[in-house]
Parts: structure tokens; C-alpha cells; sequence
């Protein structure tokens, strides 16, 4: 198990990546611990096909000037994901995830557009391998928001 996320994040400037999705689904998830950029989540993810799943994620805080942290995620049951939400501090995040393949082979860009509280709000994560391993920028994705803690989900 790979316990290491490295992304990049970014503000959508339009929807043109729904035309090149090759799928999407929607997340709920909430937040049992946010203390000093650990958190505990808390995530129901549900497809148009009515396929249904739950993880638990625990994430540390990237080190200083760092894009990896660690993470670490399990499927659930799903009952017990509904259960643990009601613990969860802060909203209740609600979003339609869009994957699109990246133009490099293996990675993908994930498109998160956010409902609820958070309307109007549209953030493009890819996960990289390397620090600094290089990609390119699609024209759907603007501002690179990585490190901005107003951008963090646990923040939202």
C-alpha cells in the first residue's frame, strides 16, 4: 500500500471538461477530526449505476513547502459511513466528481464541483507520483490553488 498523495490543485475556469469525462459520481463526505492539518473523513460515494461505497481517510499535513503528505484510506461499510457522519464537525460537503484522463499516460484529472454551501465552486486535483514530475494544463483548469488552505476540503 502506497501511503503517499502528492497533488496539485486548481480553479476550474469553465465546464468543457465534462465533454471529455469519462465518468463521474457524486461524494458526500464530512470531517471527524481537523486538528493541525490532520483530519479523519468520512466519504459516501455513489454512481450513476447505483453502485455504492464508504471510506475512512486519514491525512497528515504536507510538511513545509511540500506537495506529498501522508494518507491513508479503507473501504467501509456503508451503513457505518451514514453512522459516522452524524460525528462529523463542520458542513457537510456535497460534490459531483469528474474524472478525465490526463493528457499523460496514467494520470488522471479529477473534477470536483461542489453543491450545497459551496455552490458555484469547481476545484481540478490531479495526483502526480513525483514532486516534481511535470504534466500539462488542460484550458478548463486556471489558478493553481495548491497549499491554499481555503481550498482544503476539511476547511469547507
Amino acid at each position: 500500500m502506497n501511503n503517499l498523495e502528492i497533488e496539485r490543485k486548481f480553479l476550474v475556469v469553465d465546464d468543457s471538461y465534462k465533454q471529455i469525462a469519462i465518468s463521474h459520481y457524486t461524494i458526500i463526505q464530512g470531517y471527524i477530526c481537523r486538528e493541525s492539518g490532520h483530519t479523519v473523513r468520512v466519504r459516501l460515494k455513489s454512481d450513476s449505476n447505483g453502485q455504492n461505497a464508504a471510506y475512512l481517510t486519514i491525512k497528515g499535513r504536507p510538511a513545509a513547502g511540500m506537495l506529498s503528505r501522508f494518507e491513508w484510506e479503507e473501504e467501509i461499510k456503508w451503513k457505518d459511513a451514514k453512522q459516522l457522519l452524524t460525528l462529523c464537525q463542520g458542513n457537510i460537503i456535497e460534490k459531483t466528481r469528474w474524472l478525465i484522463p490526463a493528457a499523460e499516460e496514467g494520470l488522471l484529472w479529477e473534477v470536483d464541483e461542489f453543491h450545497g454551501h459551496k455552490e458555484g465552486l469547481t476545484i481540478a486535483e490531479i495526483e502526480l507520483t513525483a514532486e516534481d514530475q511535470s504534466f500539462i494544463i488542460p484550458s478548463f483548469v486556471g489558478i493553481e490553488v495548491t497549499g491554499d488552505r481555503q481550498y482544503y476540503n476539511s476547511n469547507m
